[in-house]
């Protein structure tokens, strides 16, 4: 079993894991880098491998650093399958299209800012447009179910229920007599949204992700009466309180959340504004697959109830009521994209808002260390916003509860049933990764961090210390960030 890890190796996004079979290479999700300039700045790579050589790719959800270099991918030559679920094949097309109209709009804005001074030839162009989305689309093969075997070339790939997102699944990949587990990205047990990921039988070797495996979220109902107090104090201080949300899951869970709360009297009934079209049209996949969520919201949506409907809600569809929202006198509550406020409209909010100490910025996402919201978390007393200095004068809360990732007992569970695999960290911070390796090891468990694009052979390759040469320094701020994607 030989693999490449080509993204999410030594940090935390830009998932793509190249496995080499008989039939030709497969690659295992194919997503876009969030997070600082120079993180970012790898999306624009060219892939170490033939796009066209490739004899499948895989993808354990829609999430977009599990998918947003997809469309690039087949730019770039691809013509192959895309096997996925069914629930991530429709969110893959809203989460795709969004991505690709961004690109484009800030393309157009950069470059009229560039034209101004000559410099025009400097902006890059925009890494996919929508008609690489339309051709990646007609590529996805949403024929993935869970518990059930599929034949991919010669592997026999089963996919199970994550827990993440709506069809997110780990996979079992068996070639040969062995057993590889993908993770994915894993759920957290206390989700108060999905259902918990379903327990993966023995294998050889695993891929696990460690976004939160250096620690334990809180209880989720310490975190309801932690958001409610944060609510309670937002509100006395009379401004705006922002939450930046991603709009796949967090949106939906905040709010469900927001609903029970002011139906059960927790918090005020003040308006609840969605700034995010994108969200506002994912939701509407949690309808048609609701069969993966717990019993209350999958019975209030058989019932032909809207769980996700709070009686104060304002769907924000155009931009020009997105503005009109910075005129609104007095407490309100605004969900924005994206989660770690690197674009989207969130950005024009905190631009009005982050300055005024009656402002409550309300963080239940991961953010990056290098990402703008990665630097608020992380103290900073002036951010730059759409090209102005904007001081750090809001109220900043910090809730890490609502995290759709697994934490570190979520991990350990999850290892629990897996035998005595060879484990493979990806998909974290490196200083959260080496806190993980004596925990597993106290388990009898031998674990490695995995390279970022060196080949490894998954069942026999070691590092000393579980650490691949070159592995960089961590550093403290690297561990700042709550929340989770």
């Amino acid at each position: 079993m030989h693999l490449q890890s080509l993204g999410a190796a030594l940090t935390v996004t830009g998932s793509a894991h190249l496995l080499s079979t008989r039939d030709g290479p497969v690659l295992i999700d194919c997503g876009m880098f969030q997070g600082g300039e120079e993180l970012e700045a790898r999306n624009r790579e060219a892939f170490p491998f033939d796009a066209s050589d490739l004899a499948a790719v895989l993808v354990t959800h829609a999430h977009l650093d599990h998918i947003g270099r997809l469309p690039l991918l087949v730019r770039r030559g691809y013509r192959g399958p895309i096997f996925c679920t069914a629930p991530t094949a429709a969110l893959a097309e809203t989460v795709l299209l969004d991505s690709a109209r961004l690109q484009v709009e800030g393309f157009r804005q950069d470059l009229r800012r560039a034209r101004r001074v000559g410099r025009e030839a400097d902006v890059p162009e925009p890494l996919y447009d929508e008609e690489d989305v339309h051709r990646t689309l007609a590529l996805l093969r949403p024929s993935l179910r869970f518990g059930e075997t599929a034949q991919v070339g010669s592997l026999r790939v089963t996919p199970q229920r994550a827990g993440h997102i709506l069809g997110s699944a780990y996979l079992l990949i068996e070639v040969d007599g062995e057993r590889l587990l993908m993770s994915g990205d894993l759920g957290n047990r206390e989700s108060g949204l999905q259902l918990d990921f379903t327990p993966p039988p023995p294998a050889d070797a695993v891929l696990i992700e460690t976004t939160y495996a250096n620690r334990t979220h809180r209880s989720l109902p310490a975190t309801l009466a932690e958001f409610c107090e944060t609510l309670h104090q937002s509100v006395r201080a009379g401004g705006k309180i922002l939450i930046p949300t991603f709009a796949i899951e967090r949106a939906q869970m905040i709010l469900y959340t927001l609903r029970n709360l002011m139906e059960a009297g927790e918090v005020p009934r003040i308006p609840v504004f969605l700034d995010s079209p994108m969200a506002a049209r994912a939701t509407h996949e949690y309808f048609e697959y609701g069969d993966e969520l717990i019993p209350p919201v999958r019975e209030a949506l058989q019932n032909g109830e809207d769980p996700f409907r709070p009686s104060t809600l304002h769907v924000v569809a155009t931009s020009a009521e997105s503005q009109r929202i910075n005129r609104y006198d007095g407490p309100a509550i605004i969900l924005a994209g994206n989660g770690m406020m690197t674009g989207g409209r969130i950005q024009h909010h905190l631009k009005h808002n982050l300055w005024k100490p009656s402002t409550s910025l309300v963080i239940v996402s991961y953010q990056s260390p290098g990402s703008l919201g990665g630097r608020i978390v992380a103290g900073a007393e002036t951010v730059r916003i759409m090209g102005d200095e904007v001081a750090v004068r809001a109220q900043v809360h910090t809730i890490g509860g609502f995290s759709a990732h697994a934490d570190q007992d979520d991990l350990l569970a999850f290892l629990s049933s897996t035998g005595s695999p060879r484990v493979w960290l990806i998909h974290g911070e490196v200083g959260v990764m080496e806190d993980f390796l004596p925990v597993l090891a106290q388990r009898g468990l031998t674990a490695n961090l995995m390279p970022d694009h060196q080949e490894v052979d998954l069942l026999s390759t070691t590092f000393p210390s579980g650490r691949p040469p070159g592995t960089p320094e961590s550093h403290a701020d690297a561990r700042v960030s709550e929340g989770g994607e």
